[in-house]
């Protein structure tokens, strides 16, 4: 038997409650691996799903995306797959599937597909390696979706904050000319400040960093209207606009868009929503931000910024609260 939380349904159309039990370790079907799990993120969407909050999750299912931990079982019989990865050290994420339509790593347990497998980089701890997959694989996503090149100036939105700071990480990393930082706090240091008339700080702004040519692509982890106008406006002939957030709260979603700028810029507006993700997609992009971290291109976030709570207490300390540091469920 393992411990593991659990979302559970009583009627089709109630919503969710999450709870701590004890369920059977699962055994690995074909092309599949049984991983230790020893930490695992508790992300936004995480607590998100565990409102109702995606209608593609089915129930009863164990939640979570990101992990780490190490191959105890495989599901097929085979002496090279069994050298390869008994006994190895992986982390990773779920894509669409983890935490969804397959119980997720907020368990001490969890069965994943074996091309998911990824071993970790000596550069990451195992408590830092739980916390990378979600937010940087979405970065690396908008980055490719966007289709970035080395001679790009990408303006970042939201650049502090989970995903936002990976952007900045991976465009550098990608060989992107300039990063560009905007946040809403002048302590950050941001080359555009977000706390005041935005209009105005993006013409007073973007035309003196980037030669009045404006910026090639933008990736938006925001999803505030003022402000994605604005940004739209910056972009440069050709320019790209990819975004991962939308007002919520009953907040106004209609884009005012300026169609003669548009089509004379010829901008493009990417949408890129993590919860389509492949699996493939996935083992790709962690195959390439392995080579990132191995390289020392791109780093995870300090173990001081994370908070770390046990497994038993994650309900209470982990998911009912959205505290500032980033939550890690300790699984032994």
């Amino acid at each position: 038997m393992m411990k593991a939380l659990q979302l559970s349904k009583e009627l089709e159309g109630s919503l969710p409650s999450l709870s701590l039990t004890n369920l059977p370790t699962p055994t690995p079907t074909l092309d599949c691996a049984l991983i230790k799990i020893q930490y695992s993120c508790i992300h936004p969407s995480d607590r998100y799903n565990s409102i109702g909050g995606f209608p593609k999750t089915s129930f009863p299912r164990i939640p979570g995306r990101d992990y780490s931990g190490t191959v105890i079982a495989l599901g097929r019989d085979s002496v090279d797959m069994r050298s390869q990865w008994i006994g190895k050290t992986v982390y990773g994420t779920g894509g669409a599937e983890l935490g969804f339509r397959m119980d997720g790593p907020h368990a001490q347990y969890c069965v994943v597909l074996e091309k998911l497998l990824v071993e970790k980089p000596t550069s990451l701890s195992m408590i830092q390696a739980a916390t990378v997959g979600v937010p940087f694989t979405t970065a690396l996503r908008c980055l490719t979706r966007a289709r970035v090149q080395a001679d790009d100036i990408v303006l970042v939105l939201g650049a502090k904050g989970a995903v936002g700071s990976s952007v900045v990480q991976v465009a550098q990393a990608m060989g992107c000319k300039r990063v560009l930082t905007a946040t809403r706090n002048k302590l950050d240091n941001p080359d555009v400040l977000l706390d005041w008339d935005i209009d105005v700080e993006f013409l007073g702004k973007i035309p003196s960093l980037t030669d009045g040519k404006g910026v090639n692509v933008v990736i938006d982890t925001i999803g505030k209207l003022d402000i994605m106008n604005a940004a739209i406006h910056a972009l440069a002939v050709k320019g790209r606009y990819a975004w991962i957030a939308a007002p919520r709260g009953g907040a106004p979603t209609k884009l005012s868009l300026n169609i003669f700028e548009a089509y004379r810029k010829e901008i493009e507006l990417i949408g890129c929503n993590s919860g389509l993700a492949t699996i493939d997609d996935v083992a790709e992009e962690m195959q390439k931000l392995t080579q990132f971290f191995e390289r020392t291109l791109i780093q995870a976030r300090d173990e001081s910024s994370m908070n770390v709570v046990n497994l038993d207490d994650a309900v209470e300390k982990g998911y009912k609260i959205s505290p500032e540091k980033q939550t890690v469920l300790k699984m032994f």
